[in-house]
């Protein structure tokens, strides 16, 4: 597993990974991951919380990635209550995008190429991952 250590997750060689998660896994996550698929520095998977999700968010998929980006903040409490201290809570990222479009919505794409970007870079995770020391 990965050595989440401190600070930022930039200087390894390897993509950042970066699991979208919203509630079904059927229209924002997916869009997430369709549009940040090519992104050269991250590596991109999604997943839902709810148990019908078509991909449902699990442990290891939460074990595998570096960051959490979660449509709502009841994604976030849902990651946090069940599966607490897998990522450090200022890796679980809240977008606050509501359930209200559809795959692939030029809005939703729109809003995704704004927020996401700016918010990994805001928590310094640009270029992949690394770093050593404790967490602020």
């Amino acid at each position: 597993m990965a050595d989440r250590g401190a600070g930022t997750l930039s200087g390894l060689a390897r993509p950042l990974r970066v699991v979208f998660v919203c509630t079904q896994n059927r229209l924002r996550s997916p869009t997430a991951e369709a549009i940040f698929r090519t992104h050269p520095e991250w590596e991109v998977a999604s997943a839902g919380t709810a148990r019908d999700a078509d991909t449902a968010l699990t442990r290891d998929l939460l074990e595998w990635a570096d960051v959490a980006v979660c449509m709502e903040k009841a994604h976030r409490d849902w990651i946090r209550a069940r599966w607490r201290g897998v990522l450090p809570d200022d890796r679980l990222l809240t977008l606050g995008i509501p359930d209200d479009y559809e795959f692939m919505d030029a809005e939703l794409v729109a809003l995704l190429e704004r927020l996401v970007p700016a918010r990994l870079a805001g928590k310094g995770l640009r270029e992949g991952i690394g770093g050593s020391g404790s967490e602020e």
